[in-house]
């Protein structure tokens, strides 16, 4: 007996991943074992798959047009086997969520079970990191991201929009003064992130026009959380995500300063999983529980 949505599975793996190595790992197996799957694949169909260099693996004509088909055949049979399991008990089986951990401690964990309650039937592994990880490589089924999307390969679903605010702590400000105007900033302590993505200056506006100042301090930090526990120690002035830095806010731990010149910019938040996934029911239960239950403070 052949089995070829095995194969079909393991070519997916594959494409998705870049190669045997990363296939085997999602898949549980071994690369010879998965280089043997695409060997006899390409025996039946009678072409060429993938093309093997020494460096690297890339689709051949033939490789693209059969994963397209391919992951649209699989998609139709999880979604017929997917429904009529819903339909009988609910969406089942192991959920792995990746974010960060300020998304994360802020945003899903308070919200998290309800969602547990409402779908006994997934177990839920919540991983939170502020290193960006693969979803091939850590095996996860969804990741919540933060800012611009950098990887094609995923679908995106869009959750919302984090705006950020300048704040610091009623310690810090009795200390050091609160800043009249962004200029000011140059004589204060401004915390900044250690991530080479990031730049040494932050926008404000002024009138009807939006100007980067560039800030200084003898602080950074690797991530938000480490930026926000060193703001609300009086530590210096941060520039952070309102979801992130909401109930500090409320609760009088950091204040905001300069709302005058908040030019009211942003970043997307997405939830992101893999494009050959076929949507499982216990991805889009998760998926649709966010699109419901979860508030961003504006």
């Amino acid at each position: 007996m052949d089995n070829r949505a095995g194969e079909m599975e393991t070519f997916l793996a594959v494409a998705d991943g870049g190669s045997f190595a990363s296939a085997a790992k999602a898949l549980r197996q071994t690369p010879s074992a998965i280089s043997r799957t695409i060997g006899r694949l390409e025996a039946r169909l009678g072409v060429l798959l993938i093309r093997r260099t020494t460096r690297a693996l890339a689709l051949t004509a033939e490789g693209e047009r059969y994963r397209e088909r391919v992951a649209a055949l699989l998609a139709e049979l999880d979604a017929l086997e997917g429904g009529l399991a819903q339909e009988a008990e609910g969406p089942r089986g192991p959920l792995r969520v990746n974010a960060s951990v300020p998304f994360g401690t802020q945003c899903l964990l308070p919200i998290l079970p309800r969602f547990l309650d409402a779908c006994p039937g997934i177990e839920l592994t919540l991983s939170l990191s502020d290193t960006l990880v693969d979803l091939v490589e850590e095996r996860a089924d969804i990741a919540i991201r933060i800012g611009p999307l950098r990887d094609t390969r995923l679908r995106a679903k869009k959750l919302g929009r984090s705006a950020m605010a300048v704040v610091a702590s009623p310690t810090y400000l009795d200390t050091y003064g609160t800043p009249a105007s962004p200029a000011d900033l140059a004589h204060h302590r401004c915390l900044r992130f250690s991530f080479r993505r990031t730049v040494d200056s932050w926008p404000f506006r002024t009138g009807k026009t939006v100007v980067q100042r560039p800030v200084d301090g003898p602080f950074m930090g690797n991530s938000g959380e480490v930026v926000r526990l060193m703001a609300v120690a009086g530590g210096g002035i941060a520039r952070l995500g309102r979801f992130h830095i909401a109930m500090d806010l409320a609760a009088g731990r950091l204040v905001e300063i300069l709302p005058d010149h908040n030019p009211g910019d942003g970043e997307d938040i997405h939830a992101l999983y893999a494009a050959h996934e076929r949507t499982a029911t216990r991805i889009r239960a998760f998926l649709d529980f966010l699109e419901a239950e979860l508030v961003l403070p504006e």
